[in-house]
């Protein structure tokens, strides 16, 4: 599902200067169906990586390989269309609409190309079923601003789903929550991932989150090792 070889990523230097390395000679498989876990300080450049695999940034250099798609190579409007059906994102921070509801701010990223009332039917239906799995059938007509941080959170996860993806990427997901809340956000998290067969990527401060993973990394002085 995700193969990295050799990624590495660096910025301009201040001025011109010497360019700033964030990482080098990244190598990473991850099989489909599985879940993975990058841990490390902040600044290490984990998101960076992150954004890299989803489509949002690209690398310096090296081989980015996700569902067979050669990821820097592809076009915007072609990576626009990667990141909207391979792709659900998750971050720290959920980005909800606040003026929208529940359910609307979840339809949010099915929006492009279903014009058709049949297709709008169609994703509602399913928007309020992702509500379900993640507890939140009650809340659809509610506003962001009704909602406690571990439901925002959900609602997020359950966006990040309605596309369909293969694959999950998850920034810092439980970073804003409480350890009861981060605990129930994992659990979601492996159990769907365990019932759609989805590939999940977590980049996280956590060593509780990242333990719960099949495989651990350690991004740290610009090199990428598996943790045993």
């Amino acid at each position: 599902m995700i193969n990295l070889s050799k990624v590495s990523k660096s910025y301009e230097g201040p001025s011109g200067g010497q360019p700033v390395n964030v990482f080098q000679d990244v190598n990473l498989e991850l099989a489909p169906g599985r879940s993975a876990a990058i841990v490390g300080p902040s600044g290490s450049g984990k998101s960076t990586l992150l954004n890299i695999i989803g489509a949002l940034d690209k690398p310096t250099s090296g081989l980015v390989t996700v569902d067979g798609q050669n990821v820097p190579e592809l076009d915007p409007q072609a990576a626009a269309a990667f990141r909207n059906t391979t792709v659900g994102f998750i971050f720290q921070l959920h980005h909800l609409l606040p003026q929208c509801t529940v359910l609307e701010n979840v339809l949010v990223p099915a929006q492009a190309g279903h014009t058709k009332a049949e297709h709008r039917g169609i994703l509602n239906q399913r928007a309020r079923a992702l509500l379900g799995e993640v507890g939140l059938s009650h809340r659809v007509q509610h506003r962001p601003g009704e909602l406690s941080g571990g439901e925002r959170q959900r609602v997020s996860v359950a966006r990040a789903l309605i596309n369909q993806p293969r694959l999950l990427l998850a920034d810092e997901p439980t970073g804003a929550l409480d350890q009861d809340n981060s605990n129930n956000l994992v659990d979601l998290l492996l159990k769907i991932q365990k019932e759609q067969a989805l590939t999940l990527l977590v980049v996280t401060h956590a060593r509780v989150v990242a333990e719960r993973m099949d495989q651990s990394y350690r991004l740290d002085d610009g090199n990428l090792k598996a943790q045993i």
